[in-house]
């Protein structure tokens, strides 16, 4: 069985700059593997609070996670920074399937990529909801 190499960052063109902390570390001296998961949450969100998409306090649109994904190609460890190279893979009515990349220091490959599949809904029914138009014109932003 062949794998599918990690991405490098030519593939993608936003990047959320993150930073791994202390409690990062697992006994074994490197980044749990559970940290890739909440790095892709973080990266993502970050972005649409920062484009004036999400407001996730107040806003009537929220997204919630309906699916997820990792592939892991090496390690990282505190205190390394971390850049989440984000794209959209599919843009739906109401959901938006993510493609997200982590890339440690200024390395151009990989150390983790994954997909992140939101389904976006009513804050209040948590039914979903379709996307704005304004959410859409900055979604098809991210898409390669």
């Amino acid at each position: 069985m062949t794998r599918t190499p990690p991405p490098t960052r030519t593939g993608f063109t936003v990047f959320e700059t993150l930073q791994t902390r202390w409690a990062d570390n697992d006994m074994y001296g490197h980044m749990n593997n559970v940290v890739h998961y909440q790095l892709f949450d973080t990266a993502i969100n970050q972005w649409l609070i920062e484009g004036g998409l999400l407001d996730p306090l107040n806003g009537d649109i929220i997204g919630l996670v309906v699916e997820t994904g990792c592939r892991y190609h090496s390690e990282a460890k505190f205190p390394d920074r971390i850049a989440a190279g984000i794209a959209v893979e599919r843009l739906g009515g109401s959901s938006v399937t993510y493609s997200i990349a982590l890339f440690r220091n200024d390395q151009d490959t990989a150390f983790a990529d994954g997909r992140f599949v939101h389904v976006y809904v009513d804050r209040n029914s948590r039914r979903p909801v379709p996307l704005p138009e304004s959410w859409r014109d900055k979604l098809k932003g991210l898409t390669p």
